[in-house]
This record gives C-alpha cells, sequence and structure tokens, in this order.
C-alpha cells in the first residue's frame, strides 16, 4: 500500500509528458475545488435563509402553546394557574385572546388580529427587539401595540391624540348584519396607539397587541375564558414530558404545541427546499467527477509503459488498480478539502463584513456550520472514491498485452 500510495502521489504532482492529459487533469482537479465550494457556500446560504425565515418564530411563538381541542376558548382559572406556575419546568406563563377584528382611524380601515395578553407575555416572548417606536402595552390601559404596515395604511403613529383607533368585533350570537344600520350588530371599543412594532411584511399587518382586559371586554367574555396558554421552559427540560403535566392540569381536551409544531408547514417546506437545493447541488457534483474519471482513464492509457514494467516486476493487477484508484481518491479528497477551506473563508467574510446584499439595508444571510462541512465532505468523499473505483477498474489484463 506504501508503494501504491507513493506511485499515486507522483502520478497527481507530477506533469504527463503529454500536455493534453495535463490539461484534462487540470480540468478535473479545479471541477472538484469549484464542485464543494459551491455546494458548501448554497448550503451555507440556504441554513443562513432558513435562520432568517425563523426569526419570527423566537419571537411570536412560544415554546409551548396550549390550545382548545374545539371551540375557541379554554376555561383556566386562578388554582390552574397556581398549578401551572409550581411546575419546574415553568419559567412564565401568559393567557391570551385572539380574535378577527375590524379596524378603523379616520374613515381608513382595515382586518386585522386583536391580541389580548396580560403583564407576562413579555418573560414568554420578549417584546423589546420588534417595537419599532415608542413602548409596549401598560396594563389596564386602553392602548394598543399595531405593526408596522397597519400603522401606514391607517395613516395612525403611536401616541396620535388626534383621534382614537376604533375596534369593532361582531356581537356573539350574531345571526345576520342589519344592512340599515351594521353598526348596532358589533361591539366598539377605542384605543390609544401606544407603540409600533416591526418583524416582516406578514406580520407587520396581522396582529393589534392590547391589554387581556381590554380584549375580554371586547369580545364579551368572563375572566377564566383564554385563547389559548403560551409557556416559556426552563433550560434543557423535555417538551415531551412537560406537555403531559400540563395537559393534566385540564379537564377539558387541549392541544399542546412546541414551536416547531406551530410552524409545521414553514418547518416542511424549509426542510424540503433544503433537500432539493442539495440533491440539486449534489446531481452537478456528479457531472463534475466524470471528469475525475476521465482523467484516471487517460492517466492508465499514457502510463501502460510503466504499468508493463511494474505487471513484470511481481505488481498483481490489484496492487496497480490500488495505484490510480489512490491518485483518484487522493484528487477528489485534496481538492474537496481545498473547496470546502476557500468557502469558510468566503462564508465567514460575508457574515463578518456583508460583502453582498439582498436589497440595500440587508445582507445576504448566511451561517457556518460545523453539519454543512460534514455534509459536503462526505459527499465528496463518497461520490469521488465511487468515481475512483469506477476509473482504476479500467486496468485489466488486456491492456498488458
Amino acid at each position: 500500500m506504501k508503494i501504491s500510495l507513493y506511485i499515486a502521489k507522483r502520478y497527481l504532482f507530477s506533469s504527463s509528458s503529454s500536455n493534453a492529459i495535463n490539461i484534462i487533469t487540470a480540468i478535473a482537479a479545479t471541477g472538484v475545488v469549484v464542485g464543494s465550494l459551491v455546494l458548501f457556500i448554497v448550503l451555507s446560504g440556504f441554513s443562513g435563509l432558513k435562520e432568517y425565515s425563523l426569526e419570527y418564530t423566537n419571537i411570536f411563538d412560544s415554546d409551548l402553546k396550549v390550545y382548545p381541542a374545539s371551540g375557541k376558548t379554554i376555561r383556566f382559572t386562578q388554582g390552574q394557574k397556581k398549578a401551572l406556575t409550581s411546575l419546574p419546568e415553568v419559567i412564565a406563563a401568559s393567557q391570551t385572546i385572539e380574535e378577527r377584528v375590524f379596524i378603523q382611524f379616520k374613515g381608513k380601515n382595515d382586518m386585522a388580529f386583536i391580541k389580548g395578553v396580560d403583564a407576562h407575555y413579555d418573560l414568554v416572548n420578549p417584546t423589546d427587539s420588534i417595537l419599532l417606536s415608542r413602548e409596549w402595552l401598560a396594563p389596564n390601559k386602553r392602548e394598543v401595540v399595531i405593526g408596522y404596515n397597519t400603522s401606514h395604511k391607517l395613516g395612525l403613529g403611536a401616541r396620535d391624540y388626534s383621534g382614537l383607533l376604533e375596534i369593532f368585533v361582531p356581537k356573539p350570537g350574531l345571526g345576520q348584519i342589519d344592512p340599515l344600520n351594521p353598526t348596532k350588530d358589533f361591539t366598539k371599543q377605542t384605543a390609544v396607539v401606544s407603540g409600533i412594532y416591526f418583524v416582516n411584511q406578514e406580520l407587520n399587518s396581522k396582529y393589534v397587541f392590547s391589554d387581556l382586559n381590554f380584549a375580554r371586554s371586547l369580545l364579551s367574555l368572563d375572566s377564566t375564558k383564554i385563547s389559548a396558554l403560551e409557556i416559556k421552559l426552563a433550560p434543557n427540560t423535555s417538551a415531551s414530558k412537560t406537555k403531559q403535566k400540563i395537559a393534566a392540569l385540564f379537564k377539558e381536551e387541549v392541544l399542546i404545541k412546541t414551536r416547531i409544531q406551530q410552524n409545521d408547514a414553514l418547518y416542511k417546506m424549509l426542510n424540503t427546499e433544503n433537500i432539493a437545493v442539495y440533491l440539486i447541488c449534489t446531481l452537478v457534483m456528479i457531472i463534475a467527477l466524470f471528469n475525475v474519471i476521465g482523467a484516471i482513464i487517460m492517466m492508465i492509457l499514457d502510463k501502460r509503459k510503466n504499468i508493463k514494467t511494474l505487471y513484470n516486476m511481481g505488481a498483481t493487477i490489484k496492487e496497480i488498480r490500488s495505484i490510480f484508484f489512490l491518485q483518484g481518491a487522493l484528487m477528489t479528497l485534496l481538492g474537496g478539502a481545498l473547496g470546502i477551506t476557500l468557502g469558510i473563508i468566503i462564508v465567514w467574510l460575508q457574515a463578518e463584513f456583508s460583502l453582498l446584499y439582498i436589497t440595500p439595508n440587508l445582507p445576504y444571510p448566511v451561517k457556518l456550520l460545523g453539519l454543512n462541512i460534514l455534509i459536503v465532505f462526505c459527499t465528496i468523499s463518497g461520490l469521488g472514491l465511487l468515481a475512483a473505483k469506477i476509473a482504476a477498474s479500467r486496468v485489466r489484463e488486456q491492456l498488458l498485452e
């Protein structure tokens, strides 16, 4: 094996007597480097895009969320609250009420979801990172926090006392709305906008945050009814075991979802896209490795005299094949390592210095992950060894005749 490796290194790093073979070998080696470089950059870029796409889930979605199994509300008493907060796995819990509403300001209107939250909401989902202006809600006050898109559409800023935001919701048990006097079929509340939040285009027009009691009054709900319960867990807590303990606190059937389950469709879509991108890049890599097979076969034909000499000196066909197998393996492994190294440098430069921008204010997101390094190295190693094996198998007894 040592002799085979020595000869393989000589064949790989020394020039051939034929310029055509030198060019083919250089193209094959370059293809391996570029292929591994591109695969690593693409995976790192997709990892960055995935993290960027999921940023809002860490803001708007709690570690666990309790929903009603049927209907719109669940019953949550003070006794249940005390039992829940006494669990060592639970750091904080926030009661929320959510319902679609109609909002209006100075003749401009829009649809949104009112989300009533209690004083513990900020402990479950920190709000300081999303506030664009002013401050969060003050407890037990007629205040709301609206999204940037809603603010722009209604022409309404924070602490704008020139008018109040009007919030309408159909009265409970409402049948058909009276077209002659539709306002009598709605419950109306007015509020001051205390702040404006900014997350992304979808969420910036979805929610109108309010105090929990304000939302209860608007929706005519009693003090024990909530739409959901959002929970922050202690670090290194088993979500599955905690879900069982929380479910035991409710007499009625409830649904308890983790952050991933709350965004199940989004996670599935991102994972599917990640696999698709990887397979496409791997296909390009396979095509590039055909050059490696061709280069090794050309090298075998060019070294026929040397092969005959080795054979006459007692080398077996298997040992001669191992020379060209090792040559192909070295080409792909070294080329892959070089490509990954260059990819790490490029990704690090983008992460640190934002060389490429999607928009004037948004650098292209990338994430340097050890998993991506491992995936690319294993891919290039597996495909490269297979290509080297195929090429080395061309060494046969007929070649020595």
